[in-house]
């Protein structure tokens, strides 16, 4: 296969559909917690806002600016996001990583969407934008449940 041809496959009509309806894009007032993560490579980023419930996260908002491809994941994930405990949202996160890196398999349920991503497996240079979301949905739980605790 040409790299043109490479190209066309990563960016599938999936992909660019999901990059273009991405759910949970206003931001919330008064989030338990606020965090922006930046993919230095590529400069794409992901702004989220968590409001939470005990471990639960009840309220999401996101500000998505990234490749279709980090897009795309930042749509399945807030998609499939609320309602789900730190640990569900951290398994999704581990197992999305694992899919990319380790020629592992397609995230469990809720997550299984991001099967839509296999072929940027081989683009490791995609693999922290596609990674933004769910790192920033992770800190930014943490961030709220720890604040709550103390």
């Amino acid at each position: 296969m040409t790299a043109e041809t490479d190209l066309i496959k990563l960016y599938s009509d999936r992909i660019l559909a999901l990059a273009a309806d991405i759910p949970h894009t206003d931001r919330l007032e008064n989030p338990d917690a606020t965090v922006k993560r930046r993919s230095p490579l590529c400069g794409s980023t992901v702004a989220v806002d968590v409001r939470v419930e005990g471990e639960r996260l009840v309220d999401f908002g996101q500000d998505v600016k990234a490749c279709a491809l980090g897009q795309a994941a930042a749509s399945v994930v807030a998609a499939n996001v609320i309602g789900r405990d730190r640990a569900e949202i951290r398994a999704g996160r581990d197992q999305l990583l694992a899919m990319l890196k380790s020629d592992g398999p397609v995230p469990e349920p809720p997550f299984d969407g991001l099967e839509v991503l296999l072929p940027a497996r081989d683009y490791k240079n995609r693999h922290a934008s596609i990674m933004l979301a769910f790192e920033a949905i992770c800190e930014a739980m943490d961030q709220a449940v720890n604040s709550a605790c103390a």
